[in-house]
């Protein structure tokens, strides 16, 4: 089966496909699409809270999800010792043909062994948590790869205005768990992800959850679409 349409729509970008674009499935919105030149952003393209988070980097820092690898290059090229990971085998083709110098092809829940100052989660990177016991999970496994004192940069939204009426009353399902678990489906050419559940976070929440669970939780920075930039810390 074709399931990596990320990674080859990257790839064929690099080939020369500049105007490539992946459609995005989701069980809250309309069918959406992303161009895939956005993917390969340069620094000074970036917004204003990626920028902090790169600059917030601090010791080894392992970039997960790390997609096309913009973020994982601008840390290379800041001089910083940075590994990038993802499961995509197209993205890390991707990134190996850029010029990334450190790519891990693995699921996060497998690397063992390696610790690292910083972990870094842009672009709703804290999202592969998939769900609140998701959230539990990931939390657990990341002390095992952070030294003492390390820090998870993370990117998340609260999408509580996707349920507001015209007239700002929000309507929730209080049965239908919580309202920032998403469904997913990438599609490009003959490609498909294949449905998958994405997390979008409520910061206060997510401190909640990052308290019990050892971590000192700081606001960064709060975006213009309701998204922001935090930073849990181990004790």
């Amino acid at each position: 089966m074709n399931n990596d349409p990320i990674g080859t729509a990257m790839l064929d970008y690099l080939a020369g496909a500049k105007d490539a674009e992946i459609t995005v499935e989701s069980n809250l919105a309309e069918d959406d699409c992303i161009p895939v030149d956005y993917l390969f952003r340069e620094v000074a393209e970036m917004p204003e809270l990626e920028q902090l988070a790169i600059n917030t980097c601090r010791g080894a820092v392992l970039d997960i999800g790390a997609g096309a690898g913009c973020h994982t290059l601008a840390l290379q090229q800041a001089g910083k010792n940075v590994t990038a990971l993802d499961i995509s085998a197209g993205a890390v083709e991707a990134m190996k043909q850029q010029g990334v110098q450190q790519v891990l092809h693995q699921d996060i829940y497998t690397l063992k062994g390696q610790h690292y100052d910083t972990l870094l989660m842009l672009m709703n990177g804290i999202g592969i948590a998939g769900n609140l016991l998701g959230l539990e999970r990931f939390l657990k496994h990341a002390k095992l790869l952070l030294k003492p004192g390390g820090q998870i940069l993370l990117e998340s939204s609260d999408i509580l205005y996707m349920y507001e009426d015209e007239d700002g009353s929000v309507l929730l399902d209080l049965n239908a768990g919580y309202y920032g678990e998403v469904k997913y489906n990438m599609k490009y050419k003959d490609h498909e992800s294949g449905w998958f559940n994405w997390l979008f976070i409520d910061p206060s929440i997510l401190e909640d959850y990052a308290v019990e669970h050892g971590y000192v939780f700081e606001m960064l920075q709060e975006g213009e679409a309701g998204n922001y930039l935090a930073r849990l810390r181990l004790n």
